[in-house]
């Protein structure tokens, strides 16, 4: 099998995990006060074990194809954590086969702590580091924006964001608007699609 049709298929994979255990049709209030008849809860794919299988490969493999020679990737927490954490651990693994760089993990507080460092960013990141910002689902675009401040604050160099799911409500004009190239492994209307499927 050719490394595009396996992309493919892990990426169809992807669509259908999330279709299945994290979209959900009716009418919702968003994070962002935003109503919208499709709620996408990433958690329930991000965190299982498939999930991190799948979107350590994938997210990985974006990384490449965008030409991101990432050093670290995180975003906000919650969302953020179990994505950054996959992509990680995938890095561990390419490398042993050396295809490529180990790619570390972070995590962005949405306040900084009041104790100890009183660091926003916790993990491994450096300043100095290039870092690709992760997000569940982009809807606004707010918590990426977030992120990308708290690490440029820190030192950090933001190559782009990557997201699980585009919800395709403007989010990804306005980060792009921000300056930032935003790449996403799925979109809304692929999940939609599937659940009408």
């Amino acid at each position: 099998m050719s490394d595009s049709s396996h992309a493919a298929r892990a990426r169809n994979q992807l669509i259908a995990l999330l279709a299945e255990r994290s979209a959900k049709q009716g009418d919702f209030v968003l994070a962002s006060g935003r109503r919208s008849s499709l709620y996408v809860d990433c958690r329930l794919t991000t965190m299982s074990p498939e999930g991190q299988r799948l979107l350590g490969e994938l997210g990985l493999a974006e990384l490449h194809a965008a030409g991101w020679a990432a050093d670290a990737v995180g975003g906000l927490t919650l969302g953020a954590d179990p994505i950054a954490y996959a992509i990680a651990h995938a890095s561990a693994f390419a490398h042993e086969r050396n295809e490529g760089p180990l790619v570390r993990a972070f995590t962005v507080r949405k306040q900084a702590k009041q104790h100890g460092t009183g660091r926003r960013v916790e993990g491994p990141f450096v300043a100095g580091d290039k870092v690709v910002v992760v997000e569940d689902v982009i809807t606004t675009g707010g918590s990426a924006l977030t992120a990308v401040e708290a690490i440029r604050e820190e030192g950090g160099v933001v190559l782009g964001v990557l997201a699980v799911v585009d919800r395709e409500e403007g989010g990804r004009e306005a980060l792009e608007a921000a300056g930032l190239t935003v790449r996403s492994l799925a979109k809304a209307s692929e999940l939609v699609a599937r659940l009408a499927g």
